[in-house]
């Protein structure tokens, strides 16, 4: 519901400060007061281009701010948690243009963009003229209103159930018949590749044993090589041992060992090759434990070469290619498997298609009686509007499967003719001004039993009407004000006398400076409003007596 709204700068309003009431709420006012002014300012809060035109001369910005208690109105809700908005039970709309033209737009102080403001607008107020495409005259919205009014929720509820079954099996099945077609693609290339890893046999943990043996390999062949090498020092020919050997025959010539005093040298010598003995006893079993095995290490190099060559083939590292043959065979062996589901899943797919068949023509069957009771209801509201040759249909027509959807097999469209002999034809081209605003009222009056409709604006409603037709229109939106609220407006006094709010619009010039004013009427302004719109300029008591009886009738 829209509760106030603040307009700076916009045409002739320097500063307006409006609020609003539940039910219904009347505009009125003398030709060239501004109303249209007013309208174009909601319209600009609500997501309409945003002109430079629309600024007040010789100032720097307009801006129109609207607030609206939303606390009713999921719609709206859900399309503030998609936009990533905070929600509130109240919804403060800001919008400014520029000079320049250039525009921005606020939702409870977070800016948005000008295609999210208005999504979120054309839940809020529906304005209701010549001009306007939305609301009802948005062709997209009239299969939801027809659902609406003939109740069908829980079965547009079991068709999306079932809509929604059948896109999962048909999606099932197109990526299993996706993965059978890569797999044959691939199935020669994939058996050349599975017999070279079957004949490597690559094996979990396998470089790293290989490698930890390699290094012990390595070291062998070193240490073998040592010990080779001191061998050939200790006992090989100008080796330690000899040149001991040698100084002891040379001590043993010269009779030496005889002098007491050479006693310690030829026990050290002694010792010596003892120890040197010892020595090569020990290097003897270390060469006798230490294994080395230049075939084998030439195998261990081979294998991991072989591996290590497969893995940068195939992109993996060494210790995924048994995973990448597993997965490989098993690639090959899902063809007999993903031939045998997609089997399965088109059956699924035709079970699936038929259960949401057989839920749509039921929900189409029931759309074509919701159809029907509305064209009655609507027929018996055009009559006192005096649009009784006004002729309205609900066309119907069936799809074709790739349109089958969620909302079912249908697409419905409202049509209408003003005058005999003239074809149906969309709403916002069967008239023109007040008679379309006034189908627009019959319409939503019919449709008056659905529950969170947004607020309504019906602008030119009275163009050329009067007596029982003008007592008819204020019946009907006083009806319909009662479902939610109402903006008229209007010329009429019929009308305005049933307004819950009367607001009125004039113009006023101040030392060469024209401004419009909107101000709310006590119940004395309001009699005099009403009696100024029945007599004109000169106001009469006999207009005061009317407008008095016109308030009484009106309630």
């Amino acid at each position: 519901m829209l509760q106030h709204v603040s307009i700076r700068n916009v045409v002739l309003i320097e500063a307006c400060d409006i609020d609003f009431a539940e039910g219904l709420n009347v505009l009125t006012g003398e030709t060239g007061a501004g109303k249209s002014i007013l309208l174009d300012s909601l319209g600009l809060a609500l997501g309409a281009r945003g002109d430079s035109k629309l600024v007040r001369s010789g100032e720097a910005q307009a801006s129109v701010t609207a607030e609206f208690d939303i606390s009713k109105n999921h719609r709206v809700q859900d399309i503030m948690d998609e936009l990533g908005l905070e929600q509130e039970d109240a919804i403060l709309i800001r919008r400014t243009v520029s000079a320049e033209g250039k525009s921005r737009c606020f939702i409870n102080d977070q800016p948005v963009s000008v295609s999210g403001l208005k999504r979120i607008g054309e839940q809020l107020l529906e304005i209701n003229g010549q001009h306007d495409q939305r609301g009802l005259l948005d062709t997209r919205s009239h299969l939801e209103l027809l659902d609406a009014f003939g109740q069908l929720e829980d079965m547009r509820s079991e068709v999306e159930q079932h809509y929604a079954a059948w896109k999962s099996a048909r999606r099932q099945l197109s990526d299993v018949k996706e993965a059978l077609e890569a797999a044959e693609r691939e199935q020669d290339y994939l058996q050349h590749i599975a017999g070279e890893l079957a004949e490597l046999n690559p094996q979990e943990g396998e470089e790293e044993r290989l490698s930890d043996a390699r290094t012990t390999m390595m070291q062998s062949e070193k240490m073998a090589e040592a010990i080779t090498s001191v061998q050939e020092e200790l006992s090989g020919q100008n080796s330690v041992e000899q040149a001991l050997q040698r100084a002891q025959r040379i001590m043993d010539r010269s009779l030496l060992n005889a002098a007491e005093k050479f006693e310690p040298v030829m026990q050290a010598l002694e010792r010596a090759q003892v120890e040197v003995a010892e020595a090569e006893s020990q290097l003897q079993s270390l060469s006798d434990a230490n294994y080395y095995d230049a075939h084998e290490l030439d195998t261990i190099e081979e294998r991991l070469f072989a591996l290590k060559g497969a893995a940068r083939k195939h992109n993996v590292s060494v210790d995924e290619l048994p995973a990448l043959r597993e997965e490989i065979e098993g690639k090959l062996a899902g063809v007999n498997n993903q031939q045998q589901e997609i089997a399965k899943l088109e059956v699924e797919v035709q079970r699936t298609r038929m259960d949401y068949v057989q839920a749509a023509e039921q929900l189409s069957q029931a759309r074509g009686r919701a159809a029907e009771a509305l064209q009655q209801r609507l027929h018996k509201e055009l009559v006192p509007l005096k649009m009784q040759k006004t002729r309205f249909r609900v066309v119907q027509e069936e799809l074709a499967e790739e349109h089958w959807g969620a909302r079912g097999t249908d697409a419905v469209r409202f049509e209408a003719a003003t005058n005999a002999g003239q074809p149906y034809g969309p709403l916002n081209r069967i008239a023109s001004g007040g008679e379309l605003s006034r189908f627009m009222l019959a319409l939503k009056v019919a449709l008056s039993s659905l529950k969170g409709q947004s607020s309504l604006i019906f602008d030119e409603i009275d163009t050329g009407t009067g007596g029982a037709v003008a007592d008819a229109i204020g019946a009907r939106l006083a009806l319909l004000s009662e479902q939610t609220q109402v903006l008229v407006v209007t010329h009429l006094p019929q009308v305005a006398a049933r307004g819950n709010h009367h607001l009125f619009i004039e113009k006023t010039e101040t030392k060469g400076n024209t401004r419009t004013r909107v101000h709310a009427l006590d119940m004395a302004e309001r009699k005099e409003e009403l009696a100024r719109m029945l007599a004109g300029a000169e106001v009469t008591d006999e207009a005061r007596g009317a407008a008095d009886k016109l308030m009484q009738v009106a309630g």
